[in-house]
C-alpha cells in the first residue's frame, strides 16, 4: 500500500511556509518539516506552523545544508512507515495546483522517481535560468542519458524503498549539490525516472539560501566526481542503453507484425 508524506526542508525563511503547508494539508498529505538549524525567530515560526497543522517536526541543531535536511526527512518518513515522499521547497516558488495529478501518476508508477521540470514565467532571473543549463549538460553526460530533464528542481516524489539505500551510502552531497546528485545516482541504480512539468515563479520578496561561491564550488566538485564515476560505470551504462534500444526495436517489430 502506497503511503505519501511531504518533506519540506527549511532554513532562514518561513514566510511562505504557512501557505505551502495549508495546501498540502488540504490534500490530506502528512507533512514532515525539517528545521535545518534556523534562527530562534524562524524556528518559532516553524513550530507554530507545525502545531497548527499537526505536522511532524525534525529539528537539526546545526545547519547542515538542504541535502542533509532532506535526507533526515526521508529517513524519518521511512521510519514512520511512509513509502513515498513528496519533496517541495518552503519558499512557495512551486505551484501546487497539479499536485493531485502528480500523486496519481506516482500511484500508477510506484517504483518511479518523478522529477519536477520547471515551467518558468517572466519572473525567472536570466542568469539563473542560463546557469541551470550547464548542470543539465553535465547531468546528461554523467548519466549517458537524456532521461533527466531538470535535476535541480526541489519538486519531486521519491520511492523510498529504492532511494533510502542511496542516501544511506553517504555518497550524496549535503547542500545544494544533493538534488542533482541523487538524480544521477538514481539513474546509475537503474531506478525508473519520469519528468513532470511544474510552474515556477520567483517573487520579488523571495528568499534563497544558495551561496554563490560555496554552492557553485560544491556543484562543480560534484560534477567532477560524478564524471569519473560515470567513466567507471560506462560499460554497464552503455550495455543497459543498448539492451533498452534492442528491446524497443523488438517491440516495434512485434507491433508491426501484428498490424
Amino acid at each position: 500500500m502506497i503511503k505519501f508524506a511531504a518533506v519540506i526542508p527549511i532554513y532562514g525563511y518561513a514566510k511562505k511556509l504557512p501557505a505551502v503547508v495549508t495546501t498540502l494539508r488540504q490534500l490530506e498529505l502528512p507533512v514532515i518539516l525539517v528545521n535545518d538549524g534556523s534562527t530562534p525567530a524562524v524556528s518559532k515560526q516553524i513550530s507554530s506552523v507545525c502545531s497548527e497543522h499537526q505536522c511532524v517536526l525534525v529539528e537539526r541543531e546545526v545547519n547542515g545544508g538542504k541535502g542533509a535536511a532532506i535526507c533526515d526527512g526521508l529517513k524519518k518518513a521511512s521510519l514512520d512507515g511512509y513509502t513515498h515522499v513528496f519533496q517541495v521547497d518552503a519558499d512557495g516558488q512551486h505551484a501546487l495546483d497539479d499536485l493531485p495529478a502528480l500523486l496519481t501518476l506516482s500511484r500508477h508508477n510506484s517504483d518511479v522517481l518523478i522529477l519536477g521540470t520547471p515551467v518558468y514565467d517572466d519572473s525567472v532571473p536570466t542568469a539563473r535560468k542560463a546557469g541551470r543549463w550547464a548542470t543539465h549538460i553535465w547531468i546528461w553526460i554523467n548519466t549517458l542519458s537524456f532521461s533527466i530533464s531538470d535535476s535541480m528542481c526541489g519538486f519531486r516524489i521519491y520511492p523510498l524503498k529504492s532511494i533510502i539505500p542511496i542516501i544511506e551510502s553517504g555518497r550524496c552531497g549535503n547542500r545544494m549539490d544533493f538534488d542533482p546528485e541523487i538524480c544521477v545516482r538514481a539513474s546509475w541504480a537503474n531506478i525508473p525516472i519520469m519528468n513532470f512539468p511544474v510552474k515556477v515563479i520567483y517573487p520579488e520578496e523571495g528568499f534563497s539560501s544558495f551561496q554563490l561561491i560555496r554552492d557553485n564550488g560544491l556543484i562543480a566538485y560534484m560534477h567532477t566526481r560524478l564524471f569519473f564515476g560515470m567513466l567507471i560505470r560506462s560499460p554497464r551504462l552503455i550495455a543497459r542503453k543498448l539492451k533498452t534500444l534492442l528491446q524497443r526495436h523488438r517491440n516495434g517489430a512485434q507491433d508491426g507484425s501484428r498490424g
